[in-house]
């Protein structure tokens, strides 16, 4: 059995069922994101519907570190809203974002600011986002920052080519059978 990537302390025992996100505007409609919280997956998928049935079909699959998972579980838990630095911040260094880990990221980021030590104190997060942002983007997202404010997600331009990609299911006998390229 594949070994728990995501800190303990970030979910509750209902979460390990896996977190689903209906990324409203972002995606076309029946496609969702589903996160695998035992596996630090995310997985896109997309319901086609084929014979008057509706199929799940894989489109993407990325997987995420723990650390990694620290700064993508807020930014979409966020949507459609932004994510601010301090939420980012607090999940990162606590594993779980409250009211008052929160608010004791946000007085650490205000002492940095007076200290002139900003940019040293969001480097892990900023060096995060950035392994985070390849994945995202070939899920169709993109995170956009936000000037001293925070993040947020955006759609990129790659979803609809990798939708356009999504195999067309044959439904034979019942099951799934056969697999092959949808048309143009």
């Amino acid at each position: 059995m594949a070994r728990a990537r995501t800190p303990p302390a970030y979910f509750t025992e209902k979460d390990h069922e896996g977190m689903v996100f209906v990324l409203e505007g972002l995606f076309p409609p029946a496609t969702t994101l589903i996160f695998n919280p035992i596996l630090g997956t995310l997985l896109l998928l997309a319901i086609q519907a084929k014979g008057g049935t509706n199929i799940p079909v894989l489109v993407k699959e990325e997987q995420f570190t723990t650390a990694e998972i620290c700064v993508l579980l807020p930014i979409l838990q966020s949507f459609p809203y932004y994510c601010s630095y301090a939420t980012l911040l607090a999940s990162l260094n606590w594993g779980r974002v409250t009211e008052s880990t929160t608010a004791q990221a946000h007085e650490r980021l205000q002492e940095a600011t007076e200290a002139g030590t900003w940019d040293a104190e969001m480097r892990p997060v900023r060096n995060l986002l950035s392994r985070v942002r390849p994945k995202l983007r070939r899920c169709g997202i993109e995170i956009a920052s936000i000037l001293e404010t925070g993040y947020m997600l955006k759609e990129h331009s790659s979803l609809c080519n990798s939708l356009a990609q999504v195999p067309t299911i044959t439904i034979l006998r019942g099951g799934l059978d056969a697999f092959s390229k949808s048309e143009g």
